[in-house]
């Protein structure tokens, strides 16, 4: 496991007040700094503080959406976002994503679980911190994006990683295993479906762009990123 030291804090909004004293505890023990609240009120600046390295939200909130939230706080940063829901739904998981989320943990789960998927993205933030990212686009920019002509195809962090494992091994098929430790900084599980949904959206946006590129599912084995120019 990670270390706290360096890596920020740690912002939980969670109403039900059993599982907000959990995380509460258990990322105190851990010796995180951690901030819980049970509502709304105030989280978009409490979210974009520059301290902050992770946000735990819940979706059913008593005085909001969770997911409107996180569409508002999309629009000031990009603080990573774990959203904790007892929808499980793939329509929720999908419309969670859609909105920026970086992982998605369906309730009620173990905090052991709940670790393996708050390590994985603080690892990746402290990658982050430490490289200086080069875009996929030919544009010179710092923007982790990837541009057609003049538009962006608007790519979440996450996405943008896949498509930077992709693009290192063009015409290789990689594995979901491959895939899972190197984007979502995780051990892969079979009825783990996040990495497929972040495929989806990838598909759907550098379609929307005409990206020269597609990301073929090869069944069984995992995916490959082709060419489609002439």
């Amino acid at each position: 496991m990670l270390t706290p030291q360096h890596l920020g804090r740690i912002v939980a909004v969670e109403d039900d007040p059993l599982l907000a004293s959990h995380l509460r505890d258990h990322f105190h023990r851990r010796g995180f700094d951690i901030t819980v609240q049970a509502g709304a009120k105030d989280f978009i600046d409490l979210a974009s503080a520059d301290d902050v390295a992770l946000i735990l939200m819940d979706i059913m909130l008593p005085d909001g959406n969770g997911l409107h939230l996180l569409e508002a706080l999309r629009q000031r940063c990009r603080v990573p976002v774990i959203l904790m829901s007892a929808l499980g739904a793939e329509q929720d998981r999908i419309l969670g994503f859609s909105q920026g989320a970086d992982d998605y943990l369906p309730k009620p789960f173990s905090m052991g679980e709940l670790d393996v998927r708050v390590d994985a993205v603080l690892r990746r933030v402290a990658y982050e911190r430490m490289e200086v990212q080069r875009p996929v686009s030919a544009e010179p920019t710092a923007r982790a994006d990837i541009q057609v002509a003049q538009a962006w195809a608007g790519l979440t962090p996450v996405e943008f990683r896949l498509i930077q494992v992709l693009q290192q091994n063009p015409g290789e098929v990689l594995s979901k295993a491959h895939l899972y430790q190197h984007v979502l900084h995780r051990p892969y599980s079979q009825q783990d479906r996040v990495l497929d949904l972040h495929v989806s959206h990838v598909r759907r946006k550098l379609a929307a762009v005409g990206w020269p590129w597609r990301v073929d599912t090869v069944w069984g084995e995992g995916y490959v990123l082709v060419s489609t120019a002439p």
